[in-house]
């Protein structure tokens, strides 16, 4: 069986090289990468293969580019290794809009989950915080683009007393993505107070620190919302 050897792209040469300088130390975060010209001296390419190399880093979320600035390493967060997919999710689900299903599968899984953690673990100045979120909510509902920014930091909310940085940065993450859709249903006539009631009765039972209760609420409230995605939807 024949393993052919593939031939690769310059950059890819160059980033590769890079990688293993800033994963051996020699290059920590915070420090700057060497100038295009040095790189292109070091490497014996063209500027092009190392501005390539240097792109993909900074998409990758390893390098900052400021202009007129050499690149610099910095440490990626999860918002930031998350938030790499959100373009190519999004064109995912406008090209097979059938996959907003499993996403928001994903989602009831994954905030009821955060929901019932939420109620063993917040404190009591974390449950004051929800609620000011839900006063703030209501405070908005004239105004379709806030109370949708208040709907996804009330679940970020949530989320972040985990204690895990993953989860609100999925959280945020799920809401940019399928944006486009959740707004009609989050904006639907009639839903913004039933919203509302479904936020306060989740903040309720995480008070109670009854973790059955929240996690149950949290999926009334997003399997409501799935329903309505259906009625709104055709098939």
């Amino acid at each position: 069986m024949s393993q052919i050897i593939q031939r690769r792209k310059l950059y890819e040469e160059v980033l590769d090289r890079l990688m293993v300088r800033i994963r051996s130390g020699e290059m920590p975060p915070g420090s700057h990468l060497p100038s295009e010209r040095d790189l292109m001296e070091m490497y014996g390419v063209g500027r092009p293969a190392v501005r390539e190399a240097l792109q993909a880093m900074e998409r990758s979320g390893i390098v900052e580019i400021a202009h007129g600035e050499r690149a610099r390493v910095v440490v990626p967060t999860a918002e930031d290794l998350i938030g790499q997919i959100a373009g190519g999710a999004a064109h995912l689900l406008r090209a097979q809009p059938d996959m907003l299903k499993h996403l928001i599968e994903a989602r009831v899984f994954l905030e009821t989950n955060t929901a019932r953690i939420a109620a063993e673990r917040a404190t009591n100045e974390q449950i004051a915080q929800l609620q000011l979120t839900i006063t703030q909510q209501r405070e908005s509902i004239i105004d379709r683009a806030v109370f949708v920014d208040r709907d996804m930091e009330f679940h970020r909310a949530i989320a972040e007393i985990s204690g895990n940085p993953i989860f609100p940065a999925i959280v945020q993450s799920l809401f940019r993505w399928a944006s486009e859709y959740y707004e009609p249903m989050v904006r639907a006539p009639g839903v913004e107070e039933l919203t509302l009631i479904e936020h306060q009765s989740i903040v309720d039972a995480i008070a109670k620190h009854d973790s059955n209760g929240a996690a149950e609420a949290m999926a009334r409230h997003l399997n409501r919302v799935n329903a309505l995605y259906r009625q709104l939807t055709p098939t």
